[in-house]
């Protein structure tokens, strides 16, 4: 048998397709085959935007759920109120956990038994956060003050009451009698910050109010207190 017979032989077979004819019509072409893809459908930009705005909210709600179970820690929290000037004891604070971010003051859970026995330096507000500047380790008076106990008639406070760590004037309330006889011995105000107030009042139904006055001045408000003739004007009140 003769190699150059068609069809026989050994090696590939290749069988060229035929090309088309140059003039007339072309013949289909089988479906699958050298058919080109249909362009991508156009997008609308107010559908992308929303998809970035979706993705980008899930990513943010991703972020901080994983701050807030895992960056939380123990800090120290005020559990009942605290005046100025009032020691600190075990049943005043307690501990919570919070997710304190930069500028937040707190203080460390496992510093309870160092904050015990100090003093609180402004009033302390029931489940505020307790910060390092809100304490003291000296009781009042401080350098240059007097701490004067004076007893106050109601009439001679304000209806609306006092807190430490308002600003007050004491001032003279003389009779008026011309008769008394007695010179008031405050001759001018004296300014002075409330320390303390007694929520009791004493046997002659008076209230007793602690005031810190510069130092010096204490003995002339002791004096004017025991006459009697004493009040208090407020002249601004301690922060809430």
């Amino acid at each position: 048998m003769s190699s150059n017979e068609p069809g026989i032989g050994f090696g590939t077979v290749f069988h060229p397709e035929p090309d088309p004819p140059r003039n007339g019509p072309v013949a289909p072409v089988p479906h699958g085959h050298g058919q080109l893809r249909g362009l991508p459908r156009k997008r609308r930009p107010g559908m992308i935007a929303l998809a970035a705005a979706l993705v980008g909210a899930g990513i943010l709600a991703s972020v901080a759920l994983y701050n807030r179970e895992n960056h939380q820690v123990p800090v120290l929290v005020v559990t009942t109120a605290v005046p100025v000037g009032s020691v600190i004891t075990s049943a005043d604070v307690g501990t919570t956990t919070v997710a304190a971010g930069p500028g937040v003051q707190t203080i460390p859970a496992r510093q309870l038994s160092q904050v015990v026995g100090l003093v609180a330096a402004t009033s302390l507000r029931p489940g505020t956060l307790l910060a390092s500047s809100e304490l003291t380790s000296k009781l009042p008076p401080g350098p240059g003050q007097d701490l004067v106990p004076v007893a106050l008639k109601p009439s001679g406070l304000p209806a609306s009451g006092l807190a430490p760590g308002d600003q007050v004037l004491v001032v003279a309330t003389p009779s008026g009698s011309s008769g008394s006889g007695t010179a008031p011995v405050l001759t001018s105000p004296v300014a002075a910050v409330v320390e303390a107030v007694n929520s009791v009042p004493d046997q002659d139904g008076d209230d007793v109010v602690d005031l810190l006055v510069t130092s010096g001045s204490g003995p002339s408000v002791a004096e004017q207190a025991a006459t009697g003739q004493i009040a208090l004007i407020v002249t601004s009140r301690a922060s809430s």
